[in-house]
């Protein structure tokens, strides 16, 4: 099976640069020169979630417990912030978060700023129910990728899922249909691809949203196994045994070609399998790699964590990220994080897993005969 897109590991390898000063600091954490390099780099990727409302109830949605508010982020605020980063280390920002975030009705101006401006590269997490011409004309020729949250490969199974109305399956069906026409027509390197939750009450339904992916010229479709946040109301799916479904990637070979990708990351199940006999002891990956913004401009140094006063860096309503960033409050978290976290608080399979185990790797030296390269 072929993941051209890396999905299912991590691609923070190829960012030498900027993990050397994260492990360097890490190795010397009071050496003077380690930390003012580590105070300096900005993440590499931020996650921002421009609304904190939400049209759709999906059955597995890990911040229900913010409540879907109707929050929406300032848009001379994000712009003010974002050019207090320019050429800071960032490279990527990621719109999805605690709610729908085509619902902003000043996204395309959110886009377009971030990259022709801020030369930062973006792209959206979203349930497409809002992925509107008007959008896809005045922004898609700036944007990375759009992966479509489509949880099941029918109507009725969609609408459970997603808890909204079954006609909404048709709609998002063919405004990812016209996104990738008009990708196709202008020639633009946007990836727009499908991810599902793999759950009992859609894994019948796998084969049907493959087909119905390939069909309309998506990219790819990306099928994960659930994982649980500790702060989420919703524990329906907390005790899914993924061993029973190991055999389905293989089944689902066949819908691959140069043009479409079935990811089924078995490397995720795995390493969810595998989590207390293989998993590190500390989270490296935080608050030096990425981070997240909420849309009421709360800065978090981890998105398991949101309102969790202890991951709270600040706010861009009152401060530039960069002064949040590179402020003595989040030297003094990044010291709480590698020396104080329990990570078994954590959520399993969280969104750096696989960028800890790399840095681990290289901080414990705990790759065999590692000098013989």
């Amino acid at each position: 099976m072929t993941d051209k897109f890396r999905i299912d590991e991590h691609k923070y390898s190829f960012h030498p640069v900027h993990a050397s000063k994260v492990v360097n600091y890490i190795v010397n954490p009071k050496d003077e020169n380690a930390i003012n390099e580590y105070r300096l780099q900005h993440p590499l990727y931020i996650e921002v979630s421009p609304v904190g409302a939400c049209n759709h109830r999906c059955t597995f949605c890990a911040v229900d417990y913010i409540g879907y508010k109707s929050t929406f982020m300032d848009l001379d605020i994000y712009k003010a912030s974002l050019n207090s980063m320019i050429g800071k280390g960032t490279k990527s920002i990621m719109f999805a978060g605690e709610g729908e975030p085509l619902l902003h009705p000043e996204i395309s101006e959110m886009v377009n700023h971030t990259k022709e401006v801020c030369r930062i590269d973006t792209s959206f997490t979203t349930n497409a129910f809002k992925l509107s011409k008007d959008f896809i004309q005045k922004s898609m020729h700036n944007i990375s990728w759009i992966k479509v949250s489509f949880n099941g490969g029918n109507a009725d199974v969609y609408s459970s899922v997603h808890r909204t109305k079954s006609t909404d399956f048709d709609v998002v069906l063919s405004n990812i249909k016209e996104a990738i026409d008009y990708r196709n027509k202008y020639k633009l390197n946007t990836v727009i691809g499908f991810q599902t939750l793999l759950l009992p009450e859609n894994a019948g339904s796998i084969n049907d949203l493959c087909k119905l992916a390939k069909s309309i010229g998506a990219d790819y479709v990306v099928i994960k196994p659930y994982s649980q946040h500790k702060f989420s109301k919703t524990h329906m799916y907390e005790d899914i045994d993924y061993t029973e479904y190991l055999s389905l990637g293989e089944e689902l070979d066949i819908y691959n070609s140069d043009s479409f990708n079935v990811v089924f990351r078995v490397n995720t199940i795995k390493n969810w399998l595998s989590q207390n006999d293989q998993r590190y002891c500390r989270c490296l990956a935080t608050p030096s790699t990425w981070a997240y913004w909420m849309a009421d401009g709360s800065v978090y140094s981890c998105s398991a964590y949101l309102l969790d006063q202890r991951f709270n860096l600040g706010n861009i309503n009152s401060e530039s990220f960069d002064e949040i960033w590179t402020s003595d409050t989040r030297i003094k978290h990044s010291q709480y994080v590698l020396n104080d976290l329990n990570i078994e608080e954590c959520r399993v399979n969280c969104r750096m897993d696989q960028v800890n185990r790399y840095l681990d790797s290289i901080v414990n030296e705990n790759v065999p005969h590692l000098n013989f390269i």
